[in-house]
């Protein structure tokens, strides 16, 4: 009972980070007075189009601006420009709690949708295909390379691998992967530059999906080779100082089998940080990655990201973090269940 009323209490906790999230993002926003320059912004670009239709129909001056003064009221009302930031921000607050994350002003689905809903779902499967899969390619192949050093502390395939861990983890994501178009792309013309379909894209589901993962073999190819290095060092540092602990070698003075210390002895007690960094690097990577899908053209969560930035889409950058920041506290509260499972000694009382 004290068990379940704890993670209750650890659930409540994490949504009161989400909501403080929440609360700074929309504060700043309102704050420093961005919101209202981008809502007056997309108020004057309105009214000048509604200026031109009208100048067709009303011929006297006078008249036209008093129809005009009629119309910005009524748009300055529809986005709130007749309230302060901060009257506006506990309705804000709530659409957010409620997923009710409203419309772009200016971004749309590829059906042309303003929907931030539709708009945030359709680049979330984009997302996982690459920065997702490359995460979790990275996280097996890191797992089972840097236990294997912590093995082999000191040998040659130690200091080999260490090297260029080192080497992997200097490379910037966006410079490998121009890189890598310049050499895949268009010298040898064996993998696509960019983009998720080929032009024109193929009609057959099957067909279409080989296709996709076609084009996603270079981006995933340049995530993988810089954040390879860093996990196979994060995991051999990890393994390596629990194999140091003095109950490991009296488990191996026990003549028990190099495999059995090494999965229930090392691992065991490894778990809980390697599956921290895991967890927490699979949520992270449903945000996308920015400048790697900005180089590829690949229409992720991280390009959505940009893309509302470059347009100061405030309904998209503020749902954006809502989303960012729900992933955080999800993957934080699963973690605080696994910890029960992987490490006997955590006990919530």
């Amino acid at each position: 009972m004290s068990l379940g009323v704890t993670l209750v209490g650890r659930a409540l906790s994490l949504f009161g980070v989400l909501i403080v999230v929440l609360l700074m993002l929309v504060v700043t926003l309102g704050a420093t007075g961005f919101s209202d320059r981008i809502l007056g912004a997309i108020v004057n670009e309105e009214m000048r189009g509604i200026r031109e239709g009208l100048a067709q129909t009303i011929r006297n001056p006078d008249e036209l601006e008093q129809v005009l003064n009629t119309q910005r009221e009524e748009r300055e009302k529809l986005y709130g420009l007749d309230k302060k930031w901060h009257q506006r921000l506990p309705d804000m607050l709530w659409r957010l709690m409620v997923l009710d994350l409203g419309e772009a002003r200016t971004l749309r689905s590829f059906d042309g949708s303003p929907k931030v809903t539709t708009i945030v779902l359709e680049r979330l499967p984009y997302t996982m295909v690459l920065i997702t899969s490359a995460s979790i390619i990275t996280a097996v192949a890191g797992l089972a390379i840097g236990v294997k050093l912590a093995t082999k502390v000191g040998s040659k395939f130690d200091r080999i691998v260490s090297y260029m861990s080192a080497i992997s983890y200097a490379l910037p994501a966006w410079w490998t992967g121009i890189l890598f178009i310049l050499i895949f792309a268009f010298q040898l013309r064996i993998l696509p530059a960019g983009g998720i379909h080929s032009t024109p894209p193929p009609e057959q589901g099957l067909l279409r999906l080989i296709d996709l993962i076609y084009h996603a073999i270079l981006p995933i190819i340049t995530l993988v080779l810089v954040s390879l290095g860093a996990w196979i060092y994060t995991v051999r540092t990890m393994v390596l100082n629990t194999s140091q602990e003095f109950f490991v070698t009296v488990a191996r003075a026990k003549g028990l089998p190099e495999r059995t210390v090494t999965l229930k002895y090392i691992l065991r007690v490894a778990a809980p940080p390697i599956v921290t960094n895991l967890v927490l690097g699979l949520a992270a990577s449903l945000g996308g990655a920015i400048l790697t899908e900005t180089v590829f053209n690949w229409p992720g969560m991280g390009r959505l990201y940009y893309d509302a930035i470059l347009a100061a889409d405030e309904a998209v950058i503020v749902a954006l973090t809502f989303i960012f920041a729900l992933l955080y506290v999800t993957a934080r509260f699963v973690l605080e269940v696994l910890y029960l499972i992987l490490d006997p000694r955590i006990r919530y009382s």
